[in-house]
């Protein structure tokens, strides 16, 4: 377990930017925490740093995923079935990509044991990460 203070959302893009440095495909990284707490924040600084940090990286929360060449973007929060995750492309991605995905909750029985669980609270004014 790693633990991370963050400030503020400067800092929390600077983090995911050097956490992004140590990814390689196929992983996966399952981002934890409640509305508001930056995991978004999070997986737009990874995507940009892979892939160019003019990459426009829209919130999958509609599209319930976005593929960057490699990098594919789950937002599972409106998925009410886990029988949906085949249909939207999860596998193939676990098995090929890195894999970010936000409100992972749902996926749980199919994610694999060396996922990167990363789970983001309030602290004061900034954050709270810690890395299981």
């Amino acid at each position: 377990m790693k633990e991370f203070i963050l400030e503020n959302v400067e800092q929390m893009r600077g983090w995911a930017r050097e956490f992004a440095k140590g990814l390689s495909a196929p992983c996966v990284v399952a981002l934890h925490g409640d509305l508001g707490m930056g995991k978004s924040e999070i997986a737009r600084a990874v995507i940009q740093t892979l892939r160019g940090a003019d990459t426009v990286v829209p919130s999958p929360t509609f599209t319930i995923v976005q593929s960057y060449d490699g990098i594919s973007h789950f937002d599972l929060y409106r998925v009410e079935d886990a029988s949906e995750l085949t249909e939207i492309g999860l596998w193939y991605a676990i098995e090929n990509d890195i894999t970010l995905i936000e409100w992972p909750e749902i996926a749980a029985d199919m994610l694999p044991e060396n996922t990167i669980n990363i789970f983001i609270t309030q602290h004061g004014d900034g954050r709270r990460i810690v890395i299981k």
